[in-house]
């Protein structure tokens, strides 16, 4: 059974000014997600399911969508604030989404196999497609409680613009993720990766493995998230309703730490980009026309 990708494009985008999901940034006016696709039908992908906001459907079906016919199936799902279990009613005066791991919950009836979430404003390069693709494609039918997320070295992951927030891991000889921690505040300070914490930067090493919500999941984890999002829901407090997230490290941190899931860290040399500030782009750019000069992208892509 080939893998579904599980596209996360219903971020606001605040910090890059706009709707930076659609904005191009190959020679042809490919998007990051462009090139998101294209490595994974390369890696045996054989569904792409995109989550986003209903606000923006027509201008994301003309411009992303059309391009990917007779490549790939592909599906859309909403993320809404109203996207709720049976039961419960969105607080008044909510508008932030409810997080990552909400928006793997709004997937649950398009995604039927196993599969790889990403975000859709990373650059996730080649090779973390292959490691999770291959993953994923040799799990057995039925399969429940083995996950899987591809571990970047921190060094590879960073912005010149300004700090980073990463999922910070801890792994077993085994590969096996005991913890997840995020950080903040990430940067290169005289040469060395650094996060800050208790009022001073902490250094780390630059292999650290760090999570960039590129997460391998069998079905089984549907059930999971529902039974904790309802958790989660029951125990907000009245501060908490309008702006607390749901997000996918956390959900993942309490199934390891309850023992109910093993998740195995993938390591992959592959080097990261996105924009997650304006002025990424311009280095972003530079680097995709570098990786089709080496000849790992065609000119065009579709």
């Amino acid at each position: 059974m080939k893998p579904t990708l599980l596209l996360l494009a219903a971020g606001m985008g605040t910090r890059y000014g706009g709707l930076k999901q659609l904005d191009g940034v190959g020679p042809n006016g490919e998007t990051i997600m462009d090139y998101s696709i294209y490595d994974a039908i390369r890696a045996g992908f054989g569904k792409a399911v995109f989550v986003i906001r209903k606000d923006f459907e027509e201008e994301f079906r003309n411009k992303v969508l059309s391009k990917y016919e007779n490549l790939i199936e592909t599906e859309i799902v909403f993320q809404d604030v109203n996207s709720l279990p049976e039961g419960y009613v969105c607080p008044e005066g909510r508008i932030k989404p409810w997080g990552t791991n909400h928006a793997i919950l709004v997937s649950k009836n398009a995604v039927k196999e196993p599969f790889c979430v990403i975000n859709c404003d990373d650059f996730y390069n080649k090779d973390s497609f292959m490691v999770i693709g291959k993953f994923l494609s040799a799990l057995e039918e039925n399969t429940k409680d083995n996950y899987a997320m591809v571990g970047f070295s921190v060094a590879n992951t960073l912005s010149e613009n300004g700090t980073v927030s990463r999922g910070v891991c801890e792994k077993d000889s085994d590969d096996k993720l005991i913890s997840i921690v995020e950080r903040t505040k990430i940067k290169r300070i005289d040469g060395k990766v650094c996060y800050y914490e208790n009022d001073q930067w902490n250094y780390l090493e630059d292999t650290c493995p760090v999570s960039m919500n590129m997460w391998g999941f069998s079905p089984d984890y549907f059930d999971y998230s529902e039974s904790r999002f309802r958790e989660f829901l029951d125990n907000l407090n009245e501060e908490d309703k309008l702006t607390k997230e749901f997000y996918i490290p956390s959900m993942v941190d309490y199934l390891i730490q309850s023992n109910k899931a093993r998740v195995k860290v993938i390591s992959t040399d592959a080097k990261w980009f996105g924009v997650t500030y304006a002025e990424d782009r311009e280095s972003v750019v530079a680097k995709i026309q570098d990786l089709i000069a080496k000849g790992v992208y065609p000119h065009k892509l579709f």
